[in-house]
């Protein structure tokens, strides 16, 4: 007799607020053979809260390759599964692509219940345009890659959206106002559908300053949103006549990287805007 097919259910848990949980995924952790989690001892603590006694498999970054087999196996012994993540939709900046692209190579069927995202939650509140966007996600740790990363989208023209640590939050932002400039608008969200949830629109100056003096606290878990770069390259107008009249200044006086990177300051214009404007003129 043919084995029937479990199937893999991807499962979206609350993001702070519990109550965030629908009936569906309620329903479906209860029924399922297993979970598998990120954290189980993090997971352990909302089936708990819900009254759910399924077994936890964990399946993080570090055990993806050997777990994804050993789930397959049972999903295709069928045994019904489910796979979260510590908080929000899996597989977003979360571990689970392995499993489910296995789960598809394998036909197992993959059945999504969509539920709580923290990077659409606060694309919902920041104030910043939602038809087009791009979600980056982390950002490489380190200043280098982060900023060359930061440098490939000066000119993207949409919304971006970025997750950040705490402890990095200060130089994301100083990075995103030397290379988008210091006028260009974003909203950082943090600690969504916590209970110091909050939401901070302004230009990168005014949200430096509000970490600085501590208004915005540097604490939770952080969504910044970022305007896209709406300024026409052809014909900048007004804000070219500014730059160039600072530059005429400078570029006599100091080196070129001096000048574009105090020009910047003085402008609030983008780096790499002001660099091309820098350029022209030396040539010229």
């Amino acid at each position: 007799m043919h084995q029937q097919m479990g199937k893999l259910y991807v499962v979206a848990t609350p993001i702070g607020n519990l109550d965030d949980i629908s009936n569906r995924a309620n329903k479906i952790l209860s029924q399922v053979a297993w979970i598998a989690a990120e954290d189980t001892r993090h997971s352990s603590g909302l089936l708990q809260h819900l009254g759910i006694g399924t077994s936890l498999i964990s399946y993080h970054e570090h055990n993806e390759q050997s777990r994804t087999r050993m789930l397959i196996e049972k999903l295709c012994q069928g045994e019904s599964g489910a796979l979260i993540s510590d908080a929000g939709t899996p597989l977003i900046s979360d571990p689970g692509y392995m499993l489910v692209a296995a789960a598809h190579e394998a036909k197992i069927p993959v059945i999504p219940i969509p539920g709580p995202c923290a990077f659409v939650a606060a694309l919902s509140v920041a104030g910043l345009p939602t038809d087009k966007f791009s979600f980056e996600g982390f950002l490489p740790a380190k200043s280098q890659g982060r900023r060359k990363q930061l440098e490939s989208l000066v000119d993207f023209p949409h919304t971006m959206i970025f997750y950040e640590a705490p402890h990095r939050l200060a130089a994301l932002l100083e990075d995103c106002a030397e290379i988008f400039g210091l006028n260009r608008q974003a909203t950082i969200v943090r600690e969504l559908t916590k209970k110091f949830e909050s939401v901070y629109k302004s230009d990168f100056q005014h949200l430096i300053a509000g970490l600085a003096s501590g208004d915005i606290p540097q604490k939770g878990e952080f969504v910044l949103i970022v305007a896209g770069n709406t300024m026409e390259k052809h014909s900048m107008g007004e804000e070219e006549e500014e730059m160039r009249r600072v530059l005429a200044v400078l570029l006599p006086e100091i080196s070129l990287k001096q000048a574009v990177q105090i020009t910047v300051k003085l402008t609030g214009f983008a780096k790499n805007a002001v660099y091309d404007v820098a350029m022209k003129m030396k040539e010229e």
